[in-house]
Parts: structure tokens; sequence; C-alpha cells
């Protein structure tokens, strides 16, 4: 059965003219959870238990997922980690032929999807990760991360929702390589990537179709 789905402190444009695989946009969304609520009359669904969900090259995981398509039919997916762990996001990035196979990567307690915008929105002690390969080459923190995925534009916020001024640290951190790494005129010390916060495992299969 299928199912249909802030004042930046900081913008950041990731070195390099590369941007996200375009082509996930287009793509169905599969969902593997262990339990599954549907409304059909609402269009929502929510998804719970070791949730993993791919479209594309996207990978996301958590907790629980909901998902609901507006009136346009686009989705729009939430996803929450367990208790003091964070979701976890995944996506390839468009690169030329030959060229090495680059990645992004996020982790917060909540990431929101908006397939209408095809925005990621990483939502408390939010984290990115640019890879090449498996080596880190940037690295972002703060307490909202958005990311678009057609113009390759973060905006970072240091201050958490609800939080008071001076919570929670309120800082934006990053660390950018400089351009001359892409080229090969510098390389950055390999920093392996965290590990998914769940494993893919058999669940309740449903394909979802944008």
């Amino acid at each position: 059965m299928k199912y249909p789905f802030l004042i930046p402190l900081l913008l950041v444009v990731l070195s390099g003219s590369v941007f996200a695989e375009k082509a996930d946009r287009g793509k169905p969304m599969n969902i593997e959870a262990d339990a599954l609520r549907h409304d059909d009359l609402k269009q929502t669904s929510v998804f719970t238990g070791r949730v993993v969900v791919t479209k594309g090259s996207i990978v996301l995981r958590g907790a629980r997922m909901d998902v609901r398509q507006d009136a346009d039919g686009y989705q729009h997916g939430v996803v929450t980690a367990e208790p003091g762990k964070r979701a976890f996001f995944r996506q390839k990035r468009d690169t030329p032929p030959g060229a090495p196979s680059e990645f992004i990567e996020g982790e917060s307690e909540v990431i929101e999807y908006d397939g209408r915008t095809d925005n990621v929105r990483f939502v408390r002690r939010a984290e990115m990760r640019k890879l090449r390969e498996s080596v880190v080459t940037d690295e972002l923190s703060g307490g909202v991360i958005v990311y678009n995925n057609l113009t390759d534009v973060f905006s970072v916020e240091g201050q958490q929702p609800g939080a008071k001024t001076g919570e929670g640290g309120g800082r934006v951190k990053a660390v950018l390589s400089p351009k001359e790494a892409a080229s090969g005129a510098a390389t950055p010390a390999p920093r392996p990537s965290a590990a998914p916060t769940a494993a893919p495992t058999p669940g309740a299969s449903q394909g979802v179709t944008p």
C-alpha cells in the first residue's frame, strides 16, 4: 500500500560548485519501521520504532517519523530521535564525472524535511558535515541548521528554539576547509563520519510516491 505524503546568525555556501543530488527530489520515499498508523482522510502517516527512510540518495534515521501530504501533493516529514539521542541525515552531492564522491551528513534531535521547498531543518544539538569520500572537510554546529538542497546554502542559528538568551551556548561553530583542498593543494586531516544512530533493520516497509 502506498502512502502519499529565524534570523540566521551565519549563512554559508560550502566550497566548490557541487550541489546536492537533484534527482533525489523526484524519487519515491521508502520507509521502514516497526509500526505504522495512517489516516487516509487527513493524509498523514506516523511511523514508529527504528525508522529508516530512503529517497534516492537521501537516508534518514530516527525513532519516529510523521509524514503528511499537502493539497498540492508535496510531502513533509518530521523525524524525531529517541530521548537523549539524535536523528541522522545523509545525502550524496552531484559531482563531475571522475571526481571523488561527496556527501552531506547531519544530526539533531529533530529533523524536518519540506518536499515543497526541498529544505532540511535540523533542530536542537544540530550538526552538519561535508565529506569527500570518507574525509570530513567542513563542519557546522548550532541550535538550528537549515539546508537548502537546491542551492546548497546553509543558515545556522546558535540559539535553540524556546531557550532564553544565553542558554545552550548560543554560539555557532564552523570549520571550513579552504577551496585549495578541493583541487588537491591542501588535504584536510581525515575525520571519520559519525556512526548512524540506528542500523537498517527489517520492519514494516512502505513506499511513498511523491
